[in-house]
């Protein structure tokens, strides 16, 4: 029953439907130079409104038309006396506007919020988050026109024919989809077999991340964010087409950036990882400022502690297994408001520009990183062959793991916020469980370097967790696992009771209401019990294995990203074309399931 476009899942068969191919101008740039940047692919789901005007009127339009015109004249009175106030209006404070505010996007249905760790909030850019947006305001675009623009950055803008009439006649849900291809950024739909994408973007310099704001995007906006291998940041609306950009010919850093991502449920912040080890806070309403990076080692005091000792190594030399090194600009929340260290401007200069913070991680590049669900942790791994878990409220390191072999080469968290995945240079796929502080599984089934590994929401429902993994060996797998029976792995006794003793630390100190990420690093005095924030990879007989559920050889395929949507799941490979793969069916969370089927008894027996 399998062939190219199919595989069979315990679920039913998964099916080729439709296919994204590069045009010939891109295939002919990669086939003339090496893939040193491969695809990548972001999504997003935008809600467009379902009443359509029609030109001849219903019956209800001929009863209750007097009172719809009255309505709609009270709601222009009132926009333009708030006008008239000062107060701007956005697009969604009408009620019939299916556009999210930003200050009221809830969180996402299948990403409940990371255990939470009581502790006090620091003022951090994170901190202050919620609470920036204030008043409500029409959010401000990006300046320049793409379609008029004498950048020499960007060297052409090719849009669909009739594309802003496509966007007004759409209906309900549309799946957006954008990906990066040599030196071309493309806009298109999933899902509908369009014959040329909606806009497609060349550039002199390569694409190499991106991402999309969910928390500002409506049928008027969308937000991306595209990071390139210069070190410039492009901030983009397709809709408008218009575009600002940010690190300008590298200004704060010229190293290329690794990986991209919007702050979750943030409208302005984002953070990019760049090549040289940094992480790097950003606004897209800033203008880039004078900036230049303290170095570790160094003596000028730029690096300001946030909780009473200092979030870097101050003493001694800089250990990036046990800490990370920030640098605060003069306009950071927490030096905005004290004392003006020597050197710095004055007050009044201190006019908010970017970066807002500044994370030296690591001494090699960082290859990607992730959000927990609630946006308070971070975990980026690097080539250095670590992951580390961050704390973004207070800028700090909680905890670094090692690879089994090599680097991680990708990472994903689980949308409970309950386990962390990465692929790696081993071939395996580790599952981390960040609150009990250790490897939970290993998943064996690939042969060479796993490349993209992601998270099905659909099928994840707090007990049992479908994810999927691309490699090197062009195999897809899908894999299940069971929180309840992958808390028993083999172990030995010495290795047990290490971890054990581990495990009921960092339990004990939530059941007090303490935080983990506080405690003192290892030989600080008044330390009772100090809790390495370095674990090593335990061995492969220590830990418990997890085997493939379904493993799909793609011939001809050097894989690259792998992305899950509602209705299927999206493959690419470093060339970009891309494949999306349909599910069997429409299929409904198991938990709703679950509460379905308990109301169909419920019902079964009060009838009875």
């Amino acid at each position: 029953m399998e062939n190219e476009s199919t595989f069979v899942a315990p679920e039913g068969v998964y099916s080729v439907t439709e296919e994204h191919k590069p045009n010939p101008l891109a295939q002919h740039t990669i086939a003339a130079a090496p893939i040193l940047y491969p695809t990548r692919i972001s999504t997003v789901s935008v809600r467009f409104s379902v009443n359509k005007p029609t030109n001849s009127p219903g019956l209800s339009q001929l009863l209750g038309g007097g009172r719809e015109k009255e309505v709609k004249k009270e709601k222009v009175v009132a926009k333009e006396r708030e006008r008239e106030d000062g107060v701007s209006v956005s697009s969604s404070d009408d009620p019939d506007d299916g556009s999210p505010d930003a200050s009221s996007v809830p969180a996402h249905d299948g990403a409940a919020s990371t255990p939470t760790i009581p502790h006090e909030q620091p003022s951090t850019p994170f901190a202050l988050t919620p609470t920036t947006i204030g008043k409500r305001k029409s959010a401000p675009r990006p300046k320049h026109n793409m379609r008029t623009t004498s950048s020499t950055f960007i060297t052409r803008l090719q849009n669909a024919d009739n594309l802003s009439r496509a966007l007004q006649s759409k209906q309900g849900d549309t799946s957006f989809l954008f990906y990066n291809a040599a030196k071309t950024f493309v806009w298109t739909e999933a899902g509908t077999k369009l014959k040329e994408p909606l806009a497609r973007i060349f550039f002199s310099a390569y694409p190499t991340c991106h991402d999309v704001n969910v928390a500002t995007v409506s049928p008027e906006r969308i937000d991306v964010i595209i990071g390139f291998h210069t070190g410039d940041i492009l901030w983009f609306d397709p809709i408008s087409s218009r575009y600002g950009r940010l690190n300008k010919q590298g200004r704060i850093c010229n190293s290329p950036c690794t990986a991209i991502r919007w702050v979750p449920d943030s409208p302005n912040l984002f953070l990019v990882s760049h090549a040289d080890g940094t992480i790097i806070v950003y606004d897209k309403e800033r203008e880039d400022g004078a900036f230049t990076p303290q170095e570790p080692g160094s003596s000028s005091p730029t690096v300001f502690p946030l909780d009473g000792m200092s979030s870097s190594s101050s003493q001694g030399e800089w250990n990036p297994l046990d800490s990370i090194f920030v640098t605060m600009p003069p306009w950071h929340p927490v030096t905005a408001g004290g004392p003006i260290p020597p050197g710095a401007k004055a007050e009044k200069e201190k006019t908010a520009k970017n970066p807002v913070s500044h994370w030296r991680v690591s001494r090699r590049s960082i290859v990607d990183f992730v959000f927990s669900p609630d946006a308070k942790y971070l975990a980026a791994i690097a080539d250095d062959g670590c992951l580390r878990v961050i704390d973004t409220v207070a800028e700090q390191l909680v905890d670094c793991y090692a690879s089994y072999f090599g680097a991680f080469t990708c990472v994903a968290w689980s949308p409970d916020g309950r386990f962390i995945l990465t692929g790696g240079q081993d071939d395996l796929v580790t599952i981390f469980s960040p609150w009990e502080q250790r490897v939970i599984a290993r998943c064996q089934g690939h042969s060479s370097f796993v490349c993209g590994i992601a998270f099905d929401d659909v099928r994840c429902d707090g007990r049992t967790y479908r994810f999927g993994s691309i490699g090197e060996d062009n195999k897809l797998i899908l894999w299940d696992f069971s929180s309840g029976a992958l808390h028993r792995p083999k172990l030995h006794a010495t290795h047990h009771q290490r971890m054990s003793m581990t495990s009921s630390i960092s339990l004990a100190l939530r059941r007090r209401g303490e935080s983990t990420i506080f405690l003192p690093p290892t030989g600080t005095p008044g330390g009772d019990s100090p809790l390495p924030r370095y674990h090593p990879a335990p061995s492969r007989n220590d830990v418990a294995v997890v085997q493939p559920v379904v493993v799909k050889h793609i011939s001809n395929e050097m894989l690259a990203a792998i992305h899950f949507l509602p209705r299927g799941l999206l493959t690419a490979n470093k060339l970009g074309h891309i494949k999306f793969w349909i599910r069997p069916l429409v299929v409904q969370p198991r938990h709703l399931r679950t509460q379905s089927a308990f109301r169909r008894v419920s019902q079964t027996d009060a009838i009875s």
